[in-house]
C-alpha cells in the first residue's frame, strides 16, 4: 500500500486527533489487564478474601489471557486484519475485548461458588486477552498508518507511554480501591478494580468509534477505496505471505525477543508485590508504588527513547540495552541484601527503563522487514511468539509463590526471570550483528538519513 504523507498543518493536527482516538482504549485494556496487579499478595491468604482464590488460582486466571491467542486466535485475527482492514476487524475485537470484561466483572462480583466464579473469570480473560491484543495490533498498525513518513517511533513510543500510563493508574490505585490493609475482603472490595476497568473499556469503545470516522475519511484523502488499502495486485494479502514472514530471520528474531523481553517485565508486574514485600520489607500498603514506577519510567522516557531512535538510528543497540538493563533490575532483585529498599528501588527503576527502551526501538522496526499489506499479520504473528510466554510463565509464577510461599518463593521467580533476561540479550545480540550484516535493511539507519536512500 502506498501511502503518501500529507505535509499540511491540517493534516498534521488530524494525526494527532487520531493517534488520542487510538490510545483512550489502550489505556483503558491496560488498566483492565493490570488492576489486580499490586494486590496480587491478597491472594497469599485465600482466607481473608469472600472470593476464595488462591495464588494458583490467580496465576491461572492472569496465564489465560494468552491461551486464544496462542490456540491460533492472534494469527487469525490478525489475517483477518490485513483482508477486512483495522476499522472492520479492530471494532470486532474491540467488542470482545469489552464483552470479556463483562465476564471478569460478573466472575468476581456475582457471588457464585468458587470454582464457578473462577470458570466464569477465566473464560472472560481468554476473550479479553484476545481482543485486547487484537485491538493492540490495530492500534499500532494504525499508528504506522497515519505517521509513515513522520516521527513513526516517536508517536508509536508517545502511544505506548500513554497506554502504559493506564497500567501506573492501576498499580498505584488498586491497592486504594480495594482498601488495602485489611484482615479481611469482601467481593466487593476486590470487584472494584474491575467496575472502573468496565467503565474505561467502554469509554474507550466510544472514542474508538471517532477514530474509525477519522480514519474513514483519511483514505478519502489519499484516494483509497477499501478500509485496507488500495486494490492493487501487488498490496493484495496472500497466504503464502505469512510462510515468508516466517522465514525471515529478523523477524523471528524480533519475535524470540519479543517473548523473552516481555515475560521478564510483564509476567514481574503481574506478581511484583509478592515478590518485593518479602524481598525487601516493603509494607503492603506502599510496595504498589515501587512497582508502579515501572510504568511511570515507561511514560516519561518511551516516547523519548522513540525520538531518540528516529533522529539517531541504532535501534538494535538499543534494543540490546535495554535488555542489559532488565537483566540488571531482577539480578539487583534477587541478590541485594535482604531488606535494603533502596535496591529494590534501583532494580526497579533498572525494569522501567529497559521497558521503555527495547519497545521504542522494536516496534517501529518490524515496517522496515515487512512489507506494508502484512503488518497486521506481522505483528500478530509477532503477539503469538510474546503470548505463548505469557500463557505459561504467569502460571509458573503461581505455582512456585503457591508452593513455596514468602522469601525462597520471590528468590526462585526471580531467578526464572533472570534466565529469560539472558536470553533476551542472546537474541537482541543476534539481531544487532545481522543488522550490521544488512545494512540495506535500515535497521539501525536514523529516520532522516532512511528518507534520503529511498
Amino acid at each position: 500500500m502506498n501511502l503518501k504523507p500529507v505535509n499540511t498543518k491540517k493534516s498534521d493536527a488530524l494525526c494527532w486527533a487520531a493517534l488520542a482516538c487510538l490510545v483512550v482504549p489502550m489505556f483503558a485494556s491496560y488498566f483492565f489487564d493490570d488492576m489486580f496487579s499490586t494486590v496480587s499478595h491478597i491472594f497469599g491468604r485465600p482466607e481473608a478474601l469472600e472470593l476464595g482464590w488462591d495464588a494458583r488460582d490467580f496465576g491461572n486466571f492472569i496465564g489465560d489471557y494468552s491461551l486464544l491467542c496462542v490456540c491460533g486466535g492472534l494469527i487469525i485475527g490478525g489475517i483477518l486484519l490485513d483482508i477486512f482492514g483495522v476499522r472492520v476487524m479492530g471494532s470486532v475485537f474491540l467488542a470482545m475485548m469489552v464483552g470479556g470484561g463483562v465476564m471478569i466483572y460478573l466472575g468476581v462480583a456475582s457471588g457464585l461458588p468458587k470454582e464457578s466464579a473462577i470458570a466464569l473469570g477465566r473464560i472472560g480473560r481468554m476473550f479479553f486477552g484476545l481482543g485486547s491484543e487484537i485491538a493492540g495490533v490495530a492500534v499500532t498498525r494504525s499508528t504506522a498508518k497515519w505517521f509513515k513518513g513522520r516521527n513513526m517511533s516517536f508517536a508509536m513510543g508517545l502511544q505506548l507511554a500513554i497506554a502504559r500510563a493506564g497500567t501506573a493508574t492501576a498499580l498505584i490505585a488498586a491497592p486504594l480501591i480495594v482498601g488495602i490493609p485489611k484482615d479481611f475482603y469482601s467481593l466487593k472490595d476486590t470487584a472494584r478494580p474491575a467496575l472502573i476497568g468496565l467503565f474505561l473499556l467502554l469509554a474507550g469503545a466510544v472514542v474508538w468509534a471517532i477514530f474509525v470516522a477519522l480514519d474513514a475519511g483519511f483514505d478519502r484523502r489519499e484516494g483509497i477505496v477499501s478500509a485496507r488499502g488500495e486494490v492493487q495486485d501487488e498490496d493484495k494479502f496472500r497466504f503464502k505471505d505469512i510462510a515468508g514472514l516466517l522465514r525471515n530471520p529478523r523477524f523471528l528474531m524480533i519475535g524470540i525477543l519479543c517473548v523473552t523481553f516481555y515475560c521478564c517485565v510483564s509476567s514481574f508486574k503481574k506478581f511484583g508485590t509478592a515478590v518485593v514485600i518479602p524481598r525487601f520489607g516493603i509494607d503492603p500498603a506502599i510496595a504498589g508504588t515501587m512497582v508502579s514506577m515501572i510504568p511511570f519510567f515507561t511514560i516519561i522516557f518511551t516516547p523519548l527513547f522513540g525520538a531518540l531512535v528516529d533522529r539517531t538510528g541504532h535501534a538494535t543497540r538499543w534494543m540490546a540495552g535495554g535488555s542489559i538493563a532488565v537483566l540488571a533490575g531482577h539480578m539487583l532483585i534477587a541478590f541485594a541484601p535482604q531488606g535494603a529498599q533502596l535496591f529494590g528501588y534501583a532494580g526497579i527503576g533498572l525494569l522501567g527503563l529497559g521497558y521503555s527502551l527495547v519497545p521504542s526501538a522494536m516496534w517501529p522496526s518490524v515496517p522496515r522487514i515487512v512489507p506494508e499489506r502484512n503488518l497486521g499479520t506481522a505483528y500478530s504473528l509477532i503477539y503469538w511468539i510474546q503470548n505463548i510466554g505469557l500463557f505459561f510463565v504467569p502460571k509458573a509464577v503461581g505455582r512456585i509463590l503457591a508452593s513455596d510461599p514468602g522469601l525462597n518463593g520471590a528468590a526462585r521467580t526471580e531467578h526464572l526471570f533472570i534466565g529469560l533476561a539472558l536470553m533476551a540479550i542472546a537474541v537482541a545480540s543476534m539481531l544487532m550483528h545481522s543488522s550490521d550484516a544488512h545494512p540495506e535493511l535500515h535497521l539501525d539507519t536514523a529516520r532522516a538519513n532512511e528518507n534520503k536512500t529511498e
